[in-house]
């Protein structure tokens, strides 16, 4: 567990990211995909029932011995509340309402984001869009890891734990990277947030909101479903730095798993993905692609040539126009 990782840098490139040529392709040659896009009018339904099945959790768990308020957090809690960050990825993509009620997805957002305990729905949308149009990009794309995590969590018992904490990592990150103003969007959200774990813990005690904060966490960390969190974008081959993966995890993730088809049409929602792959299937059947997240996760701890360096870097030039 103590080799050192052979990779010292992250890969830098000098040219642009491959999704919007490659849009621009399917566009030309199957307009009809156009149709997909705009609002999934069944997410908002789906996350209000998740939100329901985990007020529903919050009060069962409140009775339990610790033993098994700890085993529910992980064994199901962990999974609802990681699957609820990417409904909020959905929502960030204004799928819920549509571009026309932008304002109705950031407060739907809020409001999925009451069960996972960490107020972060309105930050994740302002970085995630930068993400999208800049990706890899230099002080701006905030999913590259800093050159302290590339550089320090270089042996196998390091990358564990490095993914074991991927949520502190991803939430410091951006004040390092890129930090921004804080919106009042940001400032409604951490309030209404902090009054709803003030409220829960007031009438049904510590239990639930361990569950809730514990869920998030773990479910982010040293997860299955985690596992996409490295399969979408860490360079397991050289020259290619967007995977898709096409396992039945994606029945859990709102297909995020079809990723190199999500950033190629970041309108379309997810449930729309696999008709996107079924019709322009040329460009994407040759692609590599993942099956197991689990597998991911176990290859890039044991691969000694795999690191948080192992990410597409470029230099943006010309004028940059951030969320």
């Amino acid at each position: 567990m103590g080799n050192r990782v052979v990779r010292e840098d992250f890969e830098w490139v000098y040219t642009d990211q491959p999704h919007a040529d490659r849009r621009k392709e399917i566009l030309a040659k199957y307009p009809e995909i156009k149709s997909l896009m705009g609002p999934d009018h069944r997410l908002k339904w789906i996350v209000c029932t998740m939100v329901a099945v985990q007020f529903l959790a919050f009060y069962l768990v409140k009775d339990l011995s610790w033993k098994w308020v700890l085993f529910w957090t992980y064994a199901f809690g962990s999974c609802i509340n990681h699957s609820m960050t990417l409904a909020i990825h959905e929502i960030s993509h204004n799928t819920a309402f549509g571009n026309i009620r932008a304002k109705w997805n950031r407060w739907f957002a809020i409001f999925a984001n009451l069960p996972i305990g960490l107020p972060y729905s309105a930050s994740f949308k302002r970085y995630h869009l930068d993400h999208h149009r800049y990706l890899g990009g230099d002080g701006v794309d905030v999913d590259i890891p800093t050159d302290f995590e590339g550089w320090f969590f270089c042996t196998r018992l390091r990358k564990l734990i490095w993914i074991m904490f991927q949520p502190l990592f991803y939430a410091v990150r951006p004040l390092y990277i890129n930090p921004k103003p804080i919106s009042h969007l940001e400032v409604m959200n951490t309030a209404i947030q902090l009054a709803f774990n003030a409220l829960l813990y007031w009438f049904w005690g510590a239990k639930p909101l361990v569950y809730m904060m514990m869920g998030s966490l773990l479910g982010m960390g040293l997860h299955p479903i985690s596992g996409h969190f490295i399969a979408e974008h860490y360079m397991f081959l050289k020259g290619h730095e967007t995977y898709s993966y096409y396992g039945s995890l994606n029945l859990l993730t709102f297909n995020v798993g079809y990723h190199n088809e999500h950033h190629d049409f970041p309108s379309i929602p997810g449930r729309r993905l696999p008709m996107v792959k079924k019709i322009a299937n040329e460009y994407y059947k040759d692609l590599p692609c993942y099956t197991s997240w689990v597998k991911v996760l176990y290859d890039f701890i044991m691969d000694d040539e795999l690191s948080p360096y192992s990410r597409v870097k470029r230099r943006l030039t010309g004028d940059i126009k951030q969320e």
